[in-house]
């Protein structure tokens, strides 16, 4: 620590645009940077394996959630399932959203809608390009419809006591992932109030537990197949 070196920083980086983060030029002059810059060194890190005990267990998973190696590899296991399964969900969720877009026949006021889309923005459009803007969100303005009037039939509209736990939830499994743990109810409470008082956040969050009941109703109520296929063209159909 303390040492100083001089480095020249033509081919310092494959990648030119590294530049910007290290040095903090910018971004016209990251380019082709050739000049000569010295830098000392503040701070030398070691990484070291962690044992294999309960103090490692606690922080990757939670006070007590495993207690044993093979515990561990089943928790990691589980994970990846359920990070899988949420594409499939997602996969599932695109599936019968247009379905439900294809097969659900009614009329949109379309001339109405060009023109309000032509006159409502703060720059106003040709008809031209009203048309084109209209045509690429067209399935969007059907599903929104769609999705109103069984969000609307069913009652599945998320109140604000779901919309808080989901909240808490959410800022558990997030804290749990960087190896804390839960706090105390009151504290989880503050937080998310404090999350839920922005209105941005709450409309984000809201759209988010809405999507999870649509799904939920869908898997309940859709006459859906399930098909096994192989990790490659899981990857592939769920991640393209």
């Amino acid at each position: 620590m303390g040492d100083t070196l001089s480095l020249k920083t033509k081919g310092l980086f494959e990648d030119d645009h590294d530049n910007q983060t290290f040095l903090k030029v910018e971004h016209d002059d990251a380019h082709g940077l050739d000049i000569e810059v010295t830098l000392t060194i503040e701070e030398v890190n070691a990484r070291e394996e962690a044992e294999m005990n309960q103090e490692l267990f606690d922080k990757l998973f939670g006070k007590d959630v495993v207690k044993s190696e093979d515990e561990v590899r089943a928790k990691i296991k589980e994970d990846a399932e359920n990070q899988f399964q949420q594409q499939a969900d997602q996969v599932l969720l695109n599936n019968v959203v247009e379905s439900l877009i294809e097969n659900t026949k009614f009329d949109l006021p379309g001339e109405f809608l060009t023109r309000w889309i032509q006159k409502s923005g703060e720059q106003e459009l040709t008809e031209e390009e009203a048309k084109a803007e209209y045509e690429r969100s067209e399935k969007g303005l059907r599903y929104q419809l769609i999705e109103g009037k069984l969000m609307a039939d069913n009652n599945l509209h998320a109140n604000f006591d779901e919309l808080k736990d989901y909240t808490k939830a959410m800022v558990a499994s997030q804290m749990m992932q960087y190896g804390q743990m839960s706090p105390a109810e009151e504290e989880m409470d503050s937080i998310a109030a404090r999350i839920l008082s922005n209105q941005d956040e709450a409309k984000r969050l809201a759209e988010q537990l809405n999507q999870q009941k649509m799904l939920k109703f869908f898997k309940e109520k859709a006459k859906l197949k399930t098909k096994e296929i192989s990790y490659d063209k899981f990857v592939k159909e769920a991640y393209q």
